[in-house]
């Protein structure tokens, strides 16, 4: 099915605030000599969700999706993998935003998702919905750049400390607080590391004081792939800082603005 056109304000007190904050994102992004603006074409972005419903992906791309079209994009949403059949369409896409947990990917749907990333298609999403999809696929998660390993303790009260304040995803974002799952992940040291958070120990005493990426970004070929493991449901995009980072990071997977990241090396010879 597709979105229609119809406006529709971001609610509550924040959405003022969240609106400043990301005219403040793309100007900054022109600013810097990229892209920057909104699209002089159209964006195309499919959106695919299912899997777990425990992580309620179709309530959280209802806050997306819609968002998408008023900045422009020509938004397709689907409800099954079988979008991802047709690799020739895959390839003229913006942006692929994936919101699916677990269950099995077949693999020519693997393939054909993985050659338009390569080929220069956006990918982005969040929490277990691009990070803990498909278990037996490795190619995929090294697309990805992580896997889900643990949330010791469950949901529980955390601090995300954002480590790169002068990139546009994180600009002029704080240190904040969450209340979900904490994940501990299974990450690839290549990844460009934006916002971190650390593990006290209390659930799993061996995890004491271990600083795990929470928002990466990094390249899959030519594609720009955009991770937070912010989003166990759809209630902690109330959290404006979680939600304006997911913002942020689907308008520079589908390259409205930013740059390519930096592979810093984690580890020295």
């Amino acid at each position: 099915m597709r979105i229609g056109v119809a406006r529709r304000t971001l609610g509550r007190a924040a959405g003022a605030a969240a609106l400043l904050l990301l005219a403040a994102f793309v100007a900054g992004l022109g600013a810097a000599g990229t892209e920057g603006q909104a699209p002089a074409r159209k964006k195309k972005a499919l959106v695919v969700w299912g899997g777990w419903e425990g992580h309620e992906p179709k309530q959280c791309v209802d806050i997306f999706a819609p968002w998408l079209v008023e900045q422009g994009f020509d938004v397709e949403i689907s409800n099954t993998l079988d979008a991802y059949n047709d690799g020739e369409k895959l390839k003229k896409l913006d942006l692929i935003v994936q919101v699916f947990t677990q269950g099995a990917i077949k693999p020519e749907q693997e393939r054909n998702l993985e050659a338009a990333i390569k080929g220069g298609v956006g990918l982005a999403g969040w929490h277990g919905g691009l990070a803990d999809s498909f278990r037996s696929s490795t190619e995929y998660e090294f697309m990805v750049g992580g896997a889900w390993a643990a949330h010791p303790g469950g949901v529980i009260d955390y601090e995300v400390n954002v480590t790169n304040p002068n990139d546009p995803i994180t600009k002029g974002l704080g240190d904040f607080k969450m209340h979900s799952e904490q994940y501990f992940m299974l990450v690839d040291p290549g990844n460009e590391v934006l916002a971190t958070t650390t593990f006290s120990g209390q659930y799993a005493p061996w995890t004491k004081g271990i600083v795990m990426p929470v928002v990466w970004k990094k390249l899959y070929g030519n594609g720009r792939v955009f991770y937070t493991s912010l989003g166990h449901v759809a209630k902690d995009f109330d959290v404006p800082q979680a939600r304006e980072i997911v913002k942020r990071g689907l308008l520079w997977a589908a390259r409205v603005g930013g740059s390519d990241p930096a592979v810093v090396p984690v580890y020295k010879k």
